[in-house]
This record gives structure tokens, C-alpha cells and sequence, in this order.
């Protein structure tokens, strides 16, 4: 079964801050652009497998966690119908309590 993916506003947020750091230490767009798709393709991949990552019922019931190229974590909660993606944090960011606190 199939699911769609949905963004939490947090996360839309998060992904525009990131495209937005990048072009400002790089001064290269185009980079910038290419690593958030490629994020926005590997969260989509998640519709096909939604239950990769770790449960981390530990910081929100129902929350789990997976990696993206050493730098990113993403928070995401699957139900029947979609892969709703809570968050995306990049670098040292404490997401676990980013992730506890936040109640879109």
C-alpha cells in the first residue's frame, strides 16, 4: 500500500531555512536546490516504505526518526492513509527535544 506524504508547516519551514543557509554559505543555488530535492525524494520514498527509521514513542507517541545523508534527521508519523513528515533538522540541532516540544 501506498501513502501519500504530507509536510507539516514546521517542516516546509525547516526545508526553506535549509535551501536558504546553503545558498548563503555556498553562493551556489543550484546546490542548495539539488540537496533539498533530494531530501523531498527520500521522504517521498517513504509512502512506498513508511517503517524504516527507528519508533521513537520515547519523544511523541508515534514518532519515528531516520537519518539522510549524515546530516539530516527526519521526524515522521505514519497512519493508514499518509507519511505525515513533522520535521527535517540538519547538523547538531537537538531535534529530540525540538521534536518533544513541537505540537503542529
Amino acid at each position: 500500500m501506498t501513502r501519500r506524504v504530507n509536510y507539516s508547516p514546521s517542516a516546509r519551514d525547516q526545508l526553506t531555512d535549509l535551501f536558504t543557509w546553503i545558498v548563503d554559505e555556498s553562493g551556489f543555488p543550484d546546490r542548495a536546490a539539488n540537496y533539498v530535492a533530494a531530501i523531498l525524494d527520500y521522504c517521498d520514498d517513504l509512502a512506498t516504505f513508511p517503517f524504516i527509521g527507528v519508533a521513537r514513542d520515547d519523544l511523541r507517541a508515534g514518532v519515528r526518526t531516520c537519518g539522510f545523508r549524515k546530516r539530516v534527521v527526519i521526524a515522521f508519523a505514519v497512519t493508514d492513509e499518509s507519511v505525515d513528515i513533522l520535521g527535517i533538522y540538519y547538523g547538531g540541532r537537538d531535534y529530540e527535544a525540538l521534536i518533544a516540544a513541537d505540537v503542529d
